[in-house]
């Protein structure tokens, strides 16, 4: 790969993703795969004036042993350093970074129970400070290819191959081949114009409706605005928290989703893969759900807690999206919920709320906002997909016709 195009990419992610202010830090997470462009981002963010750089790495098989060998009484306790380190974040608002390349069965066959609890004894500690770094700092999520992760995209291609082809999908549904920082300014402004026209509609519901068996109604808040591309802190920072994005999306209303949705992608989760899976709503709430395969973990994603069943987005991306043209299934969710029309069951944005960025949580919550300690996106974009508004003028709106844009 040349380094050139990789450089463009690592100035992308620096100036243009989480757009990293004079003198503000940056938490850099990712795994082991590919420490030289690791090196590369952090010198990008220290010439866009970072003060500190803190790269935090991890590898998948370390984290199957400690889930082996831990007790859950270890594994589920916040150690003072991780809170210091949490604490940290959240009173110097600093930015956060995440480079995806771990492999998307890597924690296959590990204590689902044990992970499970453990996460769910950790999150009341953690909560706060996520809550006090929510639309204050800016962050990111970008991708670098795993040999593990290629091989899975590409089977049939040896492991160098496959890094080489995953790299050249990764840079091309990134826009890097092009001015990328230019290329990404006309994407916003594109994004922006399609959630300004969804705003002056006046949504109440959307009704979801595809040839797999999904029928499903979903109401609104009316304090709700869609959002798309880049978005503003609090202190007016402007940044891209997707490389790439292609989705408008918004949060809905907890207690209003009537209906069944097939999902159309696999979906990675807990390092494993869920696939052919559907949920059934009732008064907003999971009453039954199925997997095909690994119906046992997606029982866990929706028990982690209450909020779980709930749905905390609704994303709308045309089917002939830049990620989908590529015919790739990439087995992780930041490329494959930008190929098509996506939910996510769990914790709702606060940034979706006209002037969410003033209020507190629990008025966030009252407004209908669901709070979850999960947030787990779900495809269920298919070539026949059509997505029917009714707004409060009355008005029926196309929103979606045979999986792409009405308008």
């Amino acid at each position: 790969m040349q380094k050139t195009r990789l450089r463009r990419y690592a100035r992308l992610i620096a100036r243009t993703g989480v757009n990293v202010q004079k003198g503000q830090d940056v938490f850099l997470f990712a795994g082991l795969e590919q420490p030289e462009f690791v090196e590369m981002v952090t010198d990008e963010l220290y010439k866009a004036g970072a003060r500190k750089v803190f790269v935090r790495f991890s590898h998948q098989p370390l984290q199957r042993l400690n889930m082996r060998h831990g007790s859950l009484r270890a594994l589920s306790t916040v150690e003072t350093f991780e809170e210091a380190e949490l604490k940290y974040m959240a009173e110097h608002q600093a930015c956060r970074l995440f480079l995806e390349s771990e492999d998307p069965d890597g924690l296959k066959g590990i204590n689902l129970e044990k992970l499970s609890r453990s996460q769910q004894a950790r999150y009341p500690v953690i909560k706060p400070y996520r809550e006090q770094m929510e639309g204050r700092h800016q962050w990111c999520i970008a991708a670098v290819p795993g040999a593990a992760w290629a091989k899975k995209v590409f089977p049939g291609e040896r492991t160098s191959r496959a890094m080489e082809k995953l790299w050249e999908a990764i840079l091309e549904t990134s826009r890097v081949d092009e001015d990328p920082i230019a290329a990404w300014q006309a994407h916003d402004e594109d994004l922006l114009r399609r959630c300004e026209v969804l705003n002056g509609w006046g949504i109440e519901s959307l009704h979801y409706r595809a040839g797999n068996g999904t029928d499903l109604q979903v109401g609104m808040i009316p304090q709700a605005m869609f959002c798309g591309g880049g978005e503003r802190t609090a202190s007016g920072v402007f940044f891209n928290p997707n490389i790439p994005t292609e989705e408008c999306f918004v949060s809905p209303m907890r207690g209003q989703a009537e209906g069944v949705v097939h999902a159309s992608k696999p979906l990675s989760y807990q390092g494993q893969l869920i696939e052919d899976f559907w949920f059934r709503f009732e008064g907003g709430r999971v009453v039954e759900a199925h997997a095909g395969k690994n119906d046992a973990l997606l029982q866990k994603m929706i028990g982690m807690d209450e909020g779980a069943r709930y749905l905390g987005e609704c994303a709308l991306v045309p089917f002939d999206s830049p990620i989908n043209r590529t015919g790739l299934i990439f087995y992780n969710t930041l490329f494959d919920e930008n190929a098509c029309c996506h939910l996510a069951l769990g914790k709702g944005f606060a940034d979706t709320i006209r002037d969410g960025q003033e209020m507190t949580p629990e008025q966030i919550r009252a407004l209908g906002v669901n709070d979850s300690m999960i947030h787990e996106d779900f495809m269920i974009g298919t070539p026949d997909l059509s997505i029917t508004a009714k707004c409060r003028d009355g008005m029926e709106r196309e929103v979606f016709r045979d999986g792409t844009w009405a308008f």
